[in-house]
């Protein structure tokens, strides 16, 4: 019987949970990149852990906003994917690699091309290799879309989605009060340098849908979202894009064997994340823990040494090969652990 994930005592916070793994030092793994020449000549790369063969498995792992191999959950994942021999990729959204996009555009929370291009290129060139994926945050909500897609079949054996945003209005919502506006204020200058480096290259500044003492008042997701994200991506709104890319609708359409983390305290969550049960396919399994923070999941050591419940559960579930959901799964699809 798998083990449920209890915090220790002093990792109980939510914030503790979700800022002390950026804290925590883990080693870095050594990687190659792969650079990804895309159709609309824009690149995406991938970093590399080892030499994937064809036949053996590959798990692909997509990163949270403005993260890269460089956040705190890749690499340990890396470092695990490596104690388990199994050859992993890390997917970097367009600009997160350390070098910026050729385009205009950039990468957002429902932007399921770019991955379904990566994983088309590695079933091309590694046919006989299962694929699996685990996507955290704006990941995760990218790779629940993808899964969940009924323009395309999903190339996963299994998938595994951690403190994804599944629904982006909400979200966007709660972090703008309490504790919460911290992370806001931490990514927003992010973006927003990332934008004002394309307003300042001279072939992308017509393009661009905003000017640099507009830039400066974008302060909340749903401002930045608003004037930036929707139309340099081609939607009506900020809300069109949130109803369009929001992760949470697909889960219903899902085929492939596909887990599905939350934390309830986590805070770039509220509730409207969390699906009833006529919104889960009979291949997701949700597990709604209480405590995590995002993207935390710290489960014992202490604060100098943690350690993690993910990594250990992601390899659990991926490594359930020619498993059905039923198999493992308990009577609901549902767990509120």
């Amino acid at each position: 019987m798998k083990k449920l994930f209890t915090p220790p005592w002093w990792a109980a916070s939510p914030h503790i949970q979700t800022i002390l793994p950026l804290l925590f030092k883990v080693a870095r793994p050594t990687t190659f990149r792969q650079r990804q020449e895309l159709p609309d000549g824009d690149f995406i790369d991938l970093d590399w852990l080892g030499q994937a063969q064809n036949g053996e498995p590959i798990l692909v792992i997509i990163h949270g906003l403005e993260g890269n191999t460089e956040s705190h959950y890749a690499r340990r994942m890396l470092i695990e994917a490596k104690k388990a021999k199994l050859s992993a990729v890390v997917h970097h959204h367009r600009g997160c690699s350390g070098e910026p996009n050729r385009l205009a555009r950039s990468y957002h929370s429902g932007d399921v091309n770019d991955f379904a291009f990566t994983l088309a290129q590695l079933k091309h060139y590694y046919p006989d290799s299962p694929l699996y994926a685990v996507g955290y945050s704006l990941g995760g909500n990218v790779l629940a879309k993808y899964q969940g897609s009924t323009e395309r079949h999903s190339l996963l054996e299994r998938a595994v989605v951690v403190s994804a945003p599944l629904k982006l209005a909400a979200c966007a919502k709660r972090l703008e009060s309490g504790f919460s506006t911290h992370y806001q204020r931490f990514l927003i200058k992010r973006l927003q340098q990332k934008m004002l480096d394309k307003i300042n290259t001279p072939e992308l500044a017509e393009q661009m849908p905003i000017s640099k003492s507009q830039l400066k008042k974008l302060d909340t997701f749903y401002l930045f979202d608003d004037k930036v994200t929707a139309p340099l991506h081609g939607f009506t709104d900020v809300n069109d894009y949130y109803q369009q890319s929001s992760g949470l609708a697909y889960l219903q359409h899902i085929t492939k064997p596909t887990l599905v983390i939350h934390a309830k305290d986590d805070p770039f969550m509220t509730d409207d994340v969390i699906p009833n049960q006529e919104q889960l396919s009979p291949m997701v399994e949700y597990e709604l823990h209480d405590f995590g923070g995002h993207v935390g999941f710290i489960e014992g050591g202490w604060p100098w040494k943690p350690r993690f419940y993910l990594e250990h559960r992601i390899l659990e579930f991926i490594q359930l090969a020619g498993a059905t959901v039923s198999e493992y799964a308990p009577p609901s699809s549902q767990r509120d652990l």
